[in-house]
């Protein structure tokens, strides 16, 4: 089991031989924008590991504007370099270095409703001016499984194929992130990897965190949206690390997720048995949740690492012992796609 936020934070950057492989072959240096975020340092980590491991001196350079105190310091104590920037800045943007690989984390989600303009500006505007910025670069964008409409639970997910129908303005500004790096691409013929995650799974917050926390506090869990995708966040980071081999013009779009879909009465009953606890629910399973089929992914990548057992067991046990909540829950169970 994982203990502490140090054996935590080992767990989330450790390198596997592929990551190793993948960074031994990659050509220049890489640059993350928006490092700052829920997943930016684990993979940034993750990144200068698998770097070192391979014996290949590359930089590994991180943009935020790094409001959360000491981030910037512990990244540069991991031997990565970084660089306070607003990518809203335009002279900001322009005066960072050309690198040719670049990892696009930045977005908003949370706190939408009532600020759309802001989130429009962040997740449309600022992909617009990155994609105008390091068009020569190849680069690797996060989007997100929200710009699916709500699916038969029975047709096991959306592949990339299906089109896309954003419910809620957070979700239509995320396909509009695509869509400016998918412009970018067209324009200037720049190679890029669309990474459509949903969700990510890290002790701190996910929808595993999100149901055990009810679980364990007598909470009553809402099985209206009765089904999720989830992956380790150290899987998902690999694939991203990974996907600057695949960059392409136009784009390869990826459905990044793991290989099951989840029930979450299943998740909560699992919890339960942990905590010797029976869990409490409210309504029942909808016939469509927000899903994605990870089939490709799994082809390129192969399968996540860390099974949804392993998972719920960390989970579980993590709040067993009062580990440390980001307050950042996912909200996996609007419906209304209002955030």
């Amino acid at each position: 089991m994982i203990e502490n936020e140090e054996q935590l934070e080992e767990a989330l950057s450790r390198p596997t031989p592929a990551d190793v492989a993948a960074m031994r072959v990659l050509d220049g240096d890489l640059m993350l924008l928006g490092v700052g975020g829920k997943m930016g340092p684990s993979l940034a980590r993750l990144a200068r590991r698998a770097c070192d491991e391979a014996g290949v001196s590359r930089r590994i350079l991180g943009v935020s504007r790094f409001s959360e105190s000491g981030l910037a310091e512990s990244l540069q104590a991991a031997g990565l370099e970084t660089i306070s920037c607003d990518l809203l800045d335009r002279p900001a943007l322009e005066a960072l270095p050309e690198v040719p690989n670049i990892i696009f984390m930045t977005g908003r989600k949370f706190g939408s409703t009532g600020q759309e303009w802001l989130t429009w500006a962040m997740n449309v505007l600022v992909p617009a001016l990155v994609a105008e910025r390091f068009h020569r670069s190849r680069i690797v964008a996060f989007s997100t499984g929200n710009v699916y409409p709500l699916t038969p639970v029975s047709s096991g997910g959306p592949t990339e194929d299906h089109p896309t129908e954003p419910v809620g303005e957070y979700a239509q500004t995320a396909l509009g992130r695509e869509r400016m790096f998918q412009y970018g691409s067209e324009k200037y013929g720049t190679p890029v990897v669309l990474l459509r995650l949903n969700y990510a799974i890290d002790l701190r917050y996910g929808v595993l965190r999100d149901v055990a926390e009810k679980v364990r506090h007598g909470v009553p869990i809402d099985l209206s949206t009765g089904m999720a995708n989830v992956i380790w966040q150290r899987d998902a980071n690999s694939v991203a690390l990974r996907s600057l081999a695949h960059c392409q013009s136009p784009p390869l779009i990826v459905n990044l997720t793991g290989p099951e879909m989840v029930s979450i009465r299943r998740v909560a009953e699992r919890c339960g048995q942990i905590f010797g606890v029976a869990p409490q629910f409210s309504g029942s399973e909808a016939p469509t949740a927000l899903l994605s089929n990870a089939a490709r992914c799994h082809a390129l990548f192969g399968y996540p690492s860390v099974t949804l057992d392993q998972m719920i067991q960390w989970v579980a046990h993590w709040v067993t012992i009062g580990g440390r909540n980001l307050g950042k829950p996912t909200h996996y169970e609007q419906r209304d796609g209002r955030f």
